[in-house]
């Protein structure tokens, strides 16, 4: 294919990233918004971090799966939500090819990891509550050590190939993407060249992660709720509720996956703006309310919170 035969088509060295269409004239304002949202994640999820750390009781299998959330997410927000704010405050929309490619890789990469410590953190609730005599002996070090290992060489031999096949496209019918970040869904419907590709991969890229993984996790809450039922009706509501904080995690991060991955799909143009607003629900979200729900809904997270504002304050 060459650029000849398109005269719309042509080669690019960089990509237009946008707003969030019809409220351009509220860009410094939304970046006000951005910006609260990124100070929440970043002191949120290091102050998780830190007291993780810093804290022995808080060194189990739960609290370590947690450590790895909170810098995953910590890591997701620095790669997308100061580039938005340039967009919001500064008009600075251009971003390099290269560059676009990097954002698309780490956003893919760090989407990947997270939904495989979610994974282990279900796996951590059923062994937590269906076998808990063995919960020590099944959930050692040595085991979480090789399923971090595992999640991350799968996230990246899975998310690698997706900037390389968009890499491939040698024309483009535009350069300006609807998003504020790249990912691979859109980038890839502004090539002139065949995507066939692109979009086989795609769906084989997100039913290998996100498509077991969220089959993992039901097979693991089926488990969970059949030993729950057979308990004693007094323990049944304490025990479900070590589970609240990891169910809200989930629904957060795979509800607005599912729904922007359809979308991309279906390319339905009945609310025309509804990828836009998956996308950044999907990517800000997760960062911003994951330390919000452990902080609140995990006691001894809670506790140690208190304790630091006491230490603090005096």
């Amino acid at each position: 294919m060459s650029g000849t035969n398109q005269p719309n088509c042509s080669n690019i060295h960089d990509f237009l990233l946008s707003g969030i269409p019809h409220l351009e004239d509220f860009n410094f304002w939304l970046g006000f918004l951005l910006i609260s949202m990124y100070i929440v994640a970043v002191l949120g999820n290091a102050t998780i971090l830190y007291i993780i750390k810093v804290d022995q009781e808080l060194h189990g299998p739960m609290y370590i799966f947690l450590f790895m959330l909170s810098a995953i997410d910590l890591s997701l927000a620095t790669t997308t939500m100061p580039r938005m704010l340039g967009i919001f405050w500064m008009d600075d929309r251009k971003i390099a090819f290269d560059m676009c490619l990097i954002q698309m890789f780490f956003i893919h990469f760090l989407s990947a990891l997270e939904s495989g410590v979610l994974v282990a953190m279900a796996v951590d609730r059923y062994v937590a509550i269906c076998h808990p005599l063995r919960y020590s002996s099944i959930l050692t070090s040595e085991k979480i050590c090789k399923m971090s290992a595992l999640n991350l060489v799968r996230g990246a031999l899975v998310m690698i190939p997706f900037p390389l096949i968009i890499k491939r496209l040698p024309y483009w019918k535009s350069n300006v993407l609807t998003h504020s970040f790249c990912v691979q869904q859109e980038a890839m419907n502004l090539a002139c060249g065949d995507i066939k590709v692109n979009v086989i991969y795609g769906l084989f890229g997100i039913l290998l992660v996100m498509g077991i993984d969220s089959l993992f996790i039901c097979v693991s809450y089926v488990l969970i709720i059949r030993t729950v039922l057979g308990m004693v009706a007094e323990t049944t509501t304490k025990t479900f509720s070590t589970c609240v904080a990891h169910i809200c995690a989930v629904l957060v991060y795979y509800i607005p996956l599912i729904g922007l991955s359809v979308v991309h799909r279906l390319k339905t143009n009945r609310v025309p703006n509804l990828h836009i607003l998956l996308g950044d629900v999907y990517l800000l979200i997760p960062p911003v309310i994951n330390p919000l729900i452990y902080g609140i809904k995990t006691k001894q997270i809670r506790n140690r919170l208190k304790k630091l504002y006491r230490k603090i304050i005096h």
